[in-house]
C-alpha cells in the first residue's frame, strides 16, 4: 500500500496527526482530513495549497509554533520530537556553521521574535546557516504585516516539502 493510500484510509484522528506533522495549523489539518480521499500526489498538493490560502494570521501563528528556532538543535530534539528528523534535515545547513554565524542566528532570532511576536520562519532546505542569517537580518526591516505574510509563504513551502516526505515514507 502506498503512503497516499495509507493516508486516505487512516482514521480521521490519525490522519490529522500525520498532517499536523506537515503543517501545525489545526484549521488546515482539519480541512485536509475532510478533503480525503486524495486521488494522487498532485491532488494532495493542490488541496494543501488551496486550504492554506483559506487560512489567516491566527492559523499562521499557530503553525509557526510547531517549528524550532533556526539553529536551535536542543529545542529541536526536546520539543519537536514528532518532526525532529524532518526539521533536522531541513536545517542541515546549520550543522558545521561557525560559532559567529550560530551566535548571529541566536541573537537574530531573539530580535526577530521581539519585533514580530513569532519565530523567524524560513524554508531552510538547501540553505546554509550564513544564507539563513542573511535572510533573517534582511527581514528584520519588514513591516509586521508584510513579515507575517512572508512567513506564511515560507510555511507553505515547508508544508509542501513535508507532504512530499510523508508520501515518501
Amino acid at each position: 500500500m502506498s503512503a497516499l493510500e495509507r493516508l486516505n484510509k487512516l482514521l480521521a484522528s490519525e490522519a490529522r496527526a500525520e498532517l499536523m506533522r506537515c503543517c501545525g495549523s489545526s484549521r488546515w489539518a482539519d480541512g485536509m482530513v475532510r478533503a480525503r480521499p486524495f486521488q494522487d500526489a498532485e491532488h494532495l498538493f493542490a488541496e494543501a495549497a488551496w486550504l492554506w490560502k483559506q487560512t489567516g494570521p491566527e492559523d499562521w501563528r499557530e503553525a509557526f509554533t510547531h517549528h524550532p528556532r533556526i539553529g536551535d538543535v536542543s529545542q529541536l530534539r526536546a520539543k519537536f520530537a514528532a518532526t525532529a528528523n524532518w526539521s533536522s534535515q531541513e536545517q542541515g545547513g546549520v550543522s558545521g556553521a561557525d560559532e559567529a554565524v550560530l551566535q548571529g542566528l541566536a541573537e537574530g532570532n531573539a530580535e526577530y521574535e521581539k519585533r514580530f511576536g513569532f519565530i523567524f520562519l524560513v524554508c531552510a532546505t538547501g540553505k546554509s546557516a550564513a544564507e539563513m542569517l542573511g535572510l533573517l537580518r534582511a527581514r528584520l526591516d519588514n513591516a509586521p504585516d508584510e513579515e507575517l505574510r512572508i512567513a506564511a509563504e515560507e510555511q507553505a513551502k515547508i508544508t509542501r516539502i513535508r507532504l512530499e516526505k510523508l508520501l515518501a515514507s
